[in-house]
């Protein structure tokens, strides 16, 4: 449930990122009990984990979709345990293991004592394999040896990655795994060697237990989440498959897609439905409806795209203003926090987590030549960042206070700024209200990015360097691109400056008599047009179903 979150960000006047407590009032937040035959709140207890867990049943209605939700936080448990789920993403590594634990083990448990069967299992990343582990022990309860239990287990078991970066894939000492699987083994038949082995990386044997290698193991159906990605996962992972040459290792692809209901913006909702119709959104995975937007007048889509820039940069002020009356936070802060953002300025956004190969800083490189741009009389160009370190980060800590600290010196003109506590609210104004945006990670490490995806359904169009979804979007007529091949800051920076200065800026501020960027608009009508349909949840989904769900199905 983490019910503190993952953090609740607030920048020091020396630009260092503090990480407050903020602790969800369970009563106001959008979430119910889920109640059991005597009108109280369920509280399942964790199977075969000792000393107990218990774990309290919430409910989210997603659409029709029922998420539920365990919190650990309730009295049955003691301390220790009360705080499993407190966080999203914790540092310490025993109580990360009884997180999955609590998750995959727990979670299957829950489901069960609910009563929803499920014939497929699809995991997310490997934080909640343990429910391979509890579906195989469930088959061995009903008679199967565990040979025969693995094989429905991993025909029914789809595992999509999510990260090439090595530090997103949990790996546990083994000595943990005996502590809280000592017993578990002899449940579904196996000894020590044989269990452990499930989660060995063979490139890495004396690590750990993998849970990535684990979830690999146990399932048949695989993906990375884009075409890129996928060729790294299958060179990341061939050592599972040693057999195979690469590019015959058994993981697949699937592009991450948008909701596109969730990132159009409601007034560009109503521009869609003016000129594509009212029932666009209908078969808003079809290319061919997307061609429509062609017929949406330049003055009413770059108007409205101005519209959105003045509520985003106002949004921006008035959180500035509210820190200022509220928290009496040094003027410092407040200039940094966008006070001095200018909305007749091409403006440009980048909001992520701030990981250091994410090179939020990239852009500063070459500093005098950065000034240059923000500073030029008739064609300035401002900056505008979001995003959280993760606590354990100082690496990303520190890009972090460096874009704070750059953003207060007056030389640099007043356009940079640092909008502190990046949540959904602010992401959703900045893709809607920004002009460019921006992303340039060291590559291959972005596995996917839907950022841009949620900024060019907009009409923002992206700057991002070849890297996740961008190779497969970029048509060289909707957004720019550079690099690819390696992360070289100097190579990186460089092309940044060379497309801001000979294409972006000049094309940006040639406006005919009327004041519009007709040209810029082309720009934002492809970005529409060639994201949308192909980098929508819909189109995902159906891959998936097309792909996994079917053939898994079949198995059930």
């Amino acid at each position: 449930m983490y019910p503190e979150g993952y953090l609740h960000q607030k920048i020091r006047m020396d630009g260092w990122q503090e990480n407050p407590d903020e602790i969800l009032d369970r009563d106001a937040a959008p979430i119910v009990r889920v109640l059991n035959e005597k009108g109280e709140q369920l509280v399942v207890k964790v199977p075969f984990i000792d000393p107990p867990i218990y774990v309290a049943v919430w409910k989210v209605a997603v659409g029709r979709i029922s998420l539920y939700l365990v919190d650990t936080d309730i009295e049955m448990n003691d301390p220790w345990n009360r705080s499993i789920a407190y966080h999203l993403y914790i540092g310490d590594i025993e109580q990360r293991l009884r997180q999955e634990i609590v998750l995959g083990i727990g979670g299957s448990e829950v489901l069960n004592t609910i009563g929803i069967k499920h014939s497929v299992l699809h995991l997310n990343e490997g934080h909640c394999a343990f429910a391979l582990l509890e579906r195989i022990r469930e088959k061995i309860e009903e008679g199967m040896s565990f040979e025969k239990a693995a094989e429905e287990v991993r025909n029914t078991s789809i595992f999509t990655t999510h990260t090439p970066v090595p530090a997103g894939h949990d790996v546990f000492p083994f000595n943990l795994i005996d502590k809280y699987f000592g017993n578990y083994c002899q449940l579904i038949g196996l000894n020590r060697e044989d269990f452990l082995h499930l989660g060995i990386n063979p490139e890495e044997p004396a690590a750990g237990f993998n849970m990535t290698a684990f979830s690999l193991r146990m399932s048949n159906y695989h993906n990375g989440v884009s075409r890129k990605h996928g060729k790294v996962a299958r060179h990341m992972w061939q050592a599972l498959w040693p057999d195979k040459k690469e590019e015959d290792v058994p993981i697949d692809s699937i592009t991450n897609g948008i909701h596109i209901p969730t990132w159009t913006e409601p007034k560009m909702e109503l521009l869609f439905n003016k000129y594509m119709g009212p029932d666009w959104l209908e078969d808003h995975d079809k290319q061919v409806i997307w061609e429509r937007v062609n017929d949406i007048p330049d003055q009413e889509l770059w108007q409205l795209h101005y519209w959105l820039k003045i509520k985003l940069i106002n949004f921006i002020r008035e959180q500035a203003r509210r820190r200022w009356i509220e928290n009496r936070v040094n003027p410092i802060n407040i200039i940094t926090g966008g006070s001095l953002l200018d909305p007749l300025t091409l403006t440009i956004g980048f909001a992520r987590r701030f990981a250091a190969y994410k090179r939020a800083d990239l852009i500063f490189h070459d500093l005098d030549r950065l000034k240059k741009l923000l500073n030029t009389r008739w064609n300035p160009v401002q900056i505008i960042f979001a995003g959280k370190a993760h606590p354990a980060d100082d690496d990303g800590k520190r890009i972090l206070q460096r874009i704070f600290n750059l953003a207060q010196d007056p030389s640099l003109g007043g356009r940079i700024a640092f909008v502190e506590n990046y949540d959904e609210q602010l992401a959703q104004y900045m893709v809607h209200g920004v002009d460019l945006w921006l992303n340039n990670p060291i590559p291959p490490s972005e596995a996917c990015g839907t950022s841009g995806m949620k900024a060019s359904l907009n009409g923002v169009p992206h700057l991002s360097i070849l890297d996740g979804w961008w190779i497969e979007g970029f048509n060289g007529k909707n957004g720019w691109a550079f690099g690819g091949d390696t992360g070289d800051d100097v190579k990186d920076s460089e092309a940044i400056y060379n497309i801001l200065e000979k294409e972006v800026i000049p094309l940006y501020y040639k406006v005919d008599d009327n004041g519009i960027p007709r040209d810029w608009v082309k720009v934002m009508k492809e970005a529409i047009k060639s994201t949308a349909p192909l980098f929508s949840a819909r189109r995902m989904v159906k891959e998936y179903i097309n792909k996994f769900y079917q053939n898994a199905l079949k198995s059930a």
